[in-house]
């Protein structure tokens, strides 16, 4: 994974002044566009598009300091109009184009070099667990992205689910894991920003296609699942579970994230207030 990000950075390092798709970008690394820019996102620390908008100021930056035109520069980077390129300049950097000609005024924004660093011996326990097709079936509502906390929609969601709904839940659940499980998929932004909305389902995991109406499904086509236990501190532990999956583990791994949802289970400790036992389940295909 680590070869394909670098290899991606020198893609857009030499079409910088061309139009770039993310769609494009994904196909060239050979990785799912959904899946890649969420590695990219945990890696860099920025969206695949907020650092190609950044890479393109950066260099217009340069191309000012060395004498060229405002509107040559705007055009070069795919800018339409000299005033939508003033406005992003000047919202990236502080300043209008024309000061840096002036003052030479200067903001870089250096490419990426990806590595993989080791510190600590930290070690990541998971397992590979291969499933049939099944469906997620449950209650389930659009709620706001949210990357840290407790999410008060989804604790809305949980509580609005009748005892009626849970029978049925239960004589449903036929395949592991035997948990109530929380499903996110269909995110606004795709799970890059903490902006916009997504589906937050909240049920069991069946084989069963009879679902009655109290119910939402989604179905999953069959495949293997990396599973990642966790304990500790929640919901803290299961937030930087998933950000070590994406960020240490699958650029590393000898797996590629597949397109279809990730779901979990928590189990709160009755003895540790605030403290509970987690799955991150992760649909993946062998490399």
């Amino acid at each position: 994974m680590v070869n394909e990000l670098n290899r991606v950075v020198a893609y857009i390092e030499d079409h910088i002044t061309d139009e770039l798709s993310l769609e494009s970008i994904a196909e060239y690394a050979g990785i799912r566009d959904f899946h890649f820019r969420k590695i990219f996102f945990y890696l860099s620390g920025v969206t695949l598009s907020e650092y190609i908008k950044n890479r393109k100021l950066s260099e217009a930056n340069k191309d000012l300091l060395a004498g060229e035109r405002v509107t040559d520069v705007a055009f070069k980077y795919g800018y339409q109009s000299m005033d939508g390129f003033t406005r992003a300049f000047k919202k990236w950097s502080g300043v209008l184009p024309s000061e840096v000609i002036k003052k030479k005024t200067s903001k870089t924004f250096p490419k990426l070099s990806f590595i993989i660093t080791v510190t600590g011996g930290t070690t990541m326990e998971f397992r590979i667990e291969d499933k049939p097709a099944f469906h997620f079936v449950g209650v389930s509502k659009r709620v706001p992205m949210q990357f840290e906390g407790v999410n008060n929609e989804i604790v809305k969601l949980a509580r609005s689910i009748t005892e009626v709904q849970k029978r049925e839940m239960h004589s449903l659940q036929n395949i592991a894991p035997y948990e109530i499980v929380n499903v996110s998929y269909d995110a606004d932004a795709k799970f890059l920003k903490e902006e916009g909305d997504l589906t937050h389902l909240i049920g069991v995991l069946t084989t069963e296609n009879q679902v009655s109406e109290q119910l939402d499904k989604v179905t999953v086509a069959a495949g293997s699942w990396a599973v990642f236990p966790n304990e500790g501190p929640f919901p803290a532990i299961l937030q930087q579970t998933m950000a070590s999956i994406y960020a240490q583990w699958l650029p590393s791994s000898d797996y590629n994230v597949i397109d279809a949802p990730s779901f979990s289970f928590t189990k709160m400790d009755r003895q540790k207030a605030d403290h509970a036992y987690s799955e991150v389940w992760i649909p993946v295909r062998k490399k």
